[in-house]
């Protein structure tokens, strides 16, 4: 039987079904529907998509969890068609699913959460995903072969299923957090409260909408707001946080600590397997990002850095050109002083105030460079802002694989 290495049934919260159907919307012919049903009176928050072109599924949802004042049953997730500009057509699909859901699952209509992920701007077959109901209905289960067969159904150019988890004790109860997703291409979320990546982190914690909604802001902002694969914002962007209460362990002031800890670790862990596993990348890259006149700025130069064409083919080719490094940082608009910039590959002192470092030995600098996974420091000695990005190369095999995404 397949199953994720590392999970155990034990490791799933309480209080959450899943299942994945067939509804016939990938070319592939392999699942393309999937579900997570909630108790009754499981608390959501969600956070979205910044980009201001926004698939028909999230207009819906923002209207069904201000409706319910944040409370979800059902969530709905198909892959292989995004549902966006679509139109009202778009809009009418995704509401017809949900009706069909709530009716298979003995809810209301508002209760459910859609979510689509695959090709912009081809109308939703929803008659498809309606006829997969029964089946979808049918292999509902609360094992870690359930939740396997959900993050299988909801890949599309991923080529391994996203899982993270972690538990933790609260009051003498054991809490469990649990986050799966998927998202390898058009990945750069900046996710806002109100290709593709669809993120369910899942908890048994007993926790109000609205706290909830601080819980994940704060997760979500050193987490899945810091990894970019392209630089492109999807326009299906989804961060959903449900919890179910089955624990009996509530959040109080003295258990949020820990429990923002927990929420983080499982958040950051899955952003970073989003990263790892983006188009036809060879290297994943760790940027620190320190001393710079605030956390905001030093956001700004990671992005700069992480987007730059330049920077990311010279990762490719395990090029150590510092220079372009240091061409992203004076473009990202951040007032710097170029005399005071220090960077590192990993213990590898490259650049020592703005100038090439007397250490510098570029056969153990492009040494570095072959590794799967390293990290980069940089130093602007202007203040005390810093920040972690994660982010990629950029390789013929991206530009192959989405050549061709959509023929």
């Amino acid at each position: 039987m397949n199953s994720i290495p590392f999970l155990s049934d034990d490791a799933i919260p309480g209080g959450f079904l899943f299942s994945a159907a067939r509804a016939g919307l990938k070319a592939s012919g392999r699942t393309d529907f999937a579900g997570i049903v909630a108790d009754k009176g499981t608390s959501a928050a969600a956070m979205f998509t910044a980009n201001r072109i926004i698939a028909a599924p999230l207009i819906v949802d923002k209207i069904h969890l201000s409706r319910t004042a944040g409370h979800v049953r059902v969530v709905a997730i198909n892959a292989g068609n995004a549902n966006c500009a679509t139109g009202e057509a778009g809009l009418a699909a995704a509401r017809r699913v949900c009706g069909a859901v709530a009716a298979t699952f003995g809810c209301h209509e508002y209760e459910v959460f859609p979510a689509s992920t695959g090709i912009i701007g081809v109308p939703l077959p929803a008659e498809k995903l309606i006829a997969a109901l029964p089946q979808l209905q049918s292999s509902l289960g609360r094992s870690a072969e359930h939740l396997y067969q959900l993050a299988l159904a909801i890949m599309t150019t991923d080529t391994r299923e996203k899982v993270s988890a972690t538990t933790l004790e609260i009051a003498g109860k054991t809490v469990r957090i649990l986050a799966v997703g998927k998202g390898s291409g058009m990945i750069h979320p900046q996710l806002v409260p109100h290709a593709t990546m669809l993120v369910y982190v899942l908890t048994d914690a007993q926790v109000e909408p609205a706290a909830l909604l601080g819980f994940l802001q704060s997760a979500v902002n050193v987490s899945f707001n810091r990894i970019s694969v392209d630089g492109d914002t999807s326009t299906n962007d989804t961060v959903l946080l449900l919890a179910s209460g089955s624990s009996g362990a509530g959040i109080d002031s003295a258990s949020a600590p820990a429990f923002q800890q927990a929420l983080t670790q499982v958040c950051t862990s899955l952003a970073k397997q989003i990263v790892a596993d983006g188009e036809g990348i060879t290297h994943v890259v760790e940027l620190e990002i320190e001393g710079a006149p605030s956390d905001a700025d030093a956001i700004k130069v990671a992005k700069a850095i992480a987007h730059s064409p330049l920077v990311k083919t010279a990762w490719a080719g395990c090029d150590p050109n510092w220079g372009r490094l240091l061409s992203a940082t004076g473009a990202s608009g951040v007032a710097i002083d170029p005399a005071k910039i220090n960077l590192w590959f990993g213990e590898l002192e490259i650049c020592r105030n703005g100038e090439r470092s007397p250490f510098y030995d570029e056969a153990k600098a492009h040494e570095y460079l072959k590794q799967r996974e390293y990290r980069i420091r940089m130093s602007l000695g202007v203040g005390t802002g810093s920040c972690r990005f994660w982010t990629t190369d950029l390789t013929t095999e991206y530009v192959r694989i989405n050549a061709d995404y959509s023929t």
